[in-house]
This record gives C-alpha cells, structure tokens and sequence, in this order.
C-alpha cells in the first residue's frame, strides 16, 4: 500500500466520516485488512479544513487519473464511499486496499499496493481533474469550469 513517507492530506469532513466508517469495520468480527490500513492512514494523515484543502489532492468523490505502472496506462476513477462502488465504471470504493491507499494522495504522488491476485502494483496519480472541496468552487485550478465533470466518467487509455 502507500508508503508512510508520503504525506497524506485529508479534509476535516472526509477525516470524520472516514475514522466513523473505518471504526464501525474494525467491530466486524473478521474486519478486512484494508479497514485497518485505512484507519492507519487516517492516524497519520495531516487534516486540514475543506477550503484548505490542495486542489491537486484525492478526496472523497474526486474524479482522478492514475497510471498503473505495469501496463502503462492511465485510467480515470472516482473515490466514493462504500456501497457507491462501481468497477464497471470507475467509482472505487475507499474501503478497498486501491481506495485505501489513494485517500489524502496528491499529484505526482506514487505509491506500491497489492491487488486482489497478490500482485505488487505501482500506480502514481497523475492529475486530480475534479475536487469537491471547496463545494463553491465552479472552476478548477486548471481554468476549466468544473461543473459536471464529475459526470464525464472515468476511461482507460494507453499512454503513447
């Protein structure tokens, strides 16, 4: 999963909903590894208010791009609470060892995680396209109104 040298950045909102979901998996008797990592990272995460929040950084609902570092590809997911996942589309559940480790990730940040298979992956997020936070917020630090671009849906494309 993420390596603990990297600085985790989460807001205020998304750190007190997560810590709730993360403390009600620990009391599931056979609780998955990844409600323990997610709490972990949550402990060490730096928690800042939803204004102050980089706009570069995955938080709840952004929409993202992410290179896998085996296949050389880019794919664009969203970050969603769990019960909202969708493989088919993208949405990644934060309570799975992928979501987990993305939660508080900026730009150019990369980090190691092990899929389902056990196979050891590197992925690095390249570009956080759309952010929540702050809810005013009609354009992104790009120039581009951001304005249902959480609607545009992730994709798969090879980078050349």
């Amino acid at each position: 999963m993420s390596s603990s040298h990297i600085t985790l950045t989460v807001s205020s909102i998304d750190h007190t909903r997560l810590e709730r979901i993360a403390s009600a998996g620990m009391r599931i008797r056979r609780a998955p590894p990844s409600v323990q990592f997610l709490a972990a990272e949550l402990e060490r995460a730096r928690v800042v208010s939803p204004e102050s929040l980089p706009p570069d950084v995955i938080s709840m609902h952004s929409v993202f791009d992410i290179r896998d570092g085996i296949i050389a590809r880019v794919r664009r997911a969203m970050l969603v609470y769990p019960g909202e996942e969708d493989a088919g589309s993208g949405r990644i559940s934060v309570l799975s060892p992928l979501g987990a480790a993305l939660i508080g990730l900026a730009e150019g940040q990369s980090f190691q995680w092990r899929s389902a298979t056990g196979m050891l992956r590197t992925l690095q997020v390249i570009r956080v396209v759309h952010q929540p936070e702050p809810a005013s917020a009609t354009v992104d630090r790009h120039g581009h109104d951001d304005r249902g671009s959480a609607e545009s849906g992730p994709t798969t494309h090879t980078i050349p």
